[in-house]
């Protein structure tokens, strides 16, 4: 039992010396070895330029990795007894910010879209961000025509910046080229390509450069700052006089540029603000921001401890969410980078790959940062708590089936919510037979209309007719070999359909 007066890190240990020696010695056994097989790794790069870039790359996942090793042997977590809700100061409301809109700051501005992910979790091909999300057009063609409507309207050059990943590269760089006769300077740099580690042996995947693309991952959006500071794009923005980024991921669809927040920035002088949104039942899984021992945090659910997980879920404890809407100083972000400030906190992903034909699966482990994790490090940094309308992701299609609805419209590539709507969007909840895009339009070809609809629910072999009318509280459940046919011009309101339907039109 501790003492009344022993310190936290006392009671919060219970590892032994011995123990603490023999993981100390493991850690340093590991570390040396992946140094080994990432300088032979290395040494597969036959260009003598391109091994220069690999062998920094390797620097940064080889920093990273020890940081893991040493955190893990450590025991390390957040303490739970400093973790409190933001302070005022520290979360600013999006009401209160200045309503006269300093126009010139656009000329200070760049926009930049974390376009890494893949579509394969709603079975598509390719980069996510060129799923077709809107009247035929992508998250890549809405987020060109804002840009374009900027300097259009404004008569200013914001570039629109797009770090891809090894995944999307080479297709975003064919997409791309569609938009040469457009008024939007579209820049592109690459995050890192980082080897994975078999979770056993803490030694990496890939034996040489050629190694299959399972073999490698990208390491999370937290590496956005030393990768665009290595491409060279970060000190070419300097050099045109542009200070703000504005970062957001590629499927936010609700990510515009914002006056009142882009004109708080520059005022302030803060280096670093997150957009921050209310909690909801659905959001208890999202980050969120906190005090620390004074210093504003991000806390991701990966960090708390497991006997905490459900007060982390409190709505009532942490009211906010983090959108990932970042505003970063970019003269900041080269002075941490630069003096290598940035400890951002390692979320490991467990994955499992294939081997070879009839050998089971292999367990490895992906090493991950986010880039909101990074506010502790910027000046004055702090939250704004921005409405729900600038949280609109697109990560099922469920969610497409929303921002197709009628319950938008579209502004120049914006999505504008019906002013016939009240309160917040419905909540819809399509089944697994409706997971994949191609099966979503198959099942709902034509999108029906919800502008009074709160709450959907639809499982199992179900398809809509054209012209469907939903409202109010929604639910068909279909049971296992059975199907049920929405009919053209069906209104629905406040219904529970289950079992059994299908009616012919004659």
């Amino acid at each position: 039992m501790a003492s009344a007066n022993g310190s936290s890190a006392e009671r919060k240990h219970a590892k032994s010396q011995s123990t603490f020696q023999f993981e100390n010695t493991s850690t340093a056994i590991a570390a040396s070895q992946m140094r080994n097989a990432l300088n032979k790794l290395a040494d597969t790069v036959p260009d003598p330029k391109m091994r220069k870039q690999f062998e920094t790359q390797m620097d940064a996942f080889f920093s990273l990795f020890r940081r893991y090793l040493t955190d893990k042997a450590k025991g390390t977590a957040v303490d739970w007894d400093h973790i409190n809700p933001p302070n005022p100061e520290q979360v600013i409301a999006y009401d209160e910010l200045a309503e006269d809109i300093q126009t010139e700051f656009l000329s200070k501005l760049v926009v930049l879209k974390l376009n890494g992910g893949l579509g394969t979790s709603m079975g598509c091909v390719g980069p996510k961000s060129v799923i077709e999300v809107r009247e035929g057009q992508s998250f890549l063609d809405l987020a060109v025509r804002q840009i374009e409507f900027l300097n259009d309207t404004y008569k200013v050059n914001v570039p629109f910046v797009l770090m891809n990943s090894f995944n999307t590269d080479d297709d975003t760089q064919s997409i791309i080229k569609k938009y040469e006769g457009h008024n939007v300077e579209i820049i592109t740099f690459n995050q890192s390509q980082y080897p994975r580690v078999y979770k056993d042996s803490l030694l990496p995947v890939p034996k040489d450069i050629s190694a299959p693309i399972d073999s490698w991952y990208p390491p999370g959006h937290g590496d956005l700052f030393e990768s665009i500071e290595n491409s060279g794009v970060l000190d070419e923005l300097i050099a045109r006089g542009k200070e703000v980024l504005f970062v957001s991921n590629s499927d936010n669809l609700g990510a515009v540029v914002d006056f009142k927040i882009l004109n708080h920035m520059v005022e302030s002088k803060s280096e670093y603000i997150m957009e921050l949104t209310d909690k909801t039942r659905a959001d208890v899984k999202g980050g969120t921001i906190i005090d620390y021992e004074g210093s504003v945090r991000l806390l991701e659910i990966a960090q708390v401890p497991k006997d905490h997980t459900e007060d982390f879920k409190s709505i009532k404890k942490f009211k906010y969410f983090n959108t990932n809407n970042i505003w970063i100083n970019l003269k900041a972000m080269k002075r941490v980078v630069e003096n290598s400030e940035l400890e951002l906190e390692i979320i490991p992903n467990a994955k499992s790959i294939s081997v070879g034909k009839g050998e089971s699966d292999v367990g490895v482990l992906q090493l991950e940062t986010a880039v909101g994790a990074a506010i502790r490090h910027f000046k004055g940094a702090h939250g704004v708590n921005v409405p729900r309308r600038r949280f609109l992701p697109v990560k099922t299609c469920s969610d497409l089936m929303l921002v197709k609805s009628d319950l938008y419209s579209l502004a120049h590539g914006a999505l504008e919510i019906s002013p016939g709507r009240f309160g917040p969007a419905p909540l819809i909840k399509l089944g697994s037979h409706f997971k994949k895009v191609s099966d979503f339009q198959k099942r709902i070809p034509y999108i029906p209309k919800i502008v009074e609809l709160d709450h959907l629910t639809v499982t199992g072999n179900v398809s809509l007719g054209k012209g469907v009318v939903l409202k109010g509280t929604v639910i068909i459940v279909c049971s296992d070999g059975q199907k049920i046919d929405i009919p053209n011009g069906s209104i629905l309101e406040n219904v529970v359909i289950t079992g059994n339907l299908s009616i012919l039109e004659h």
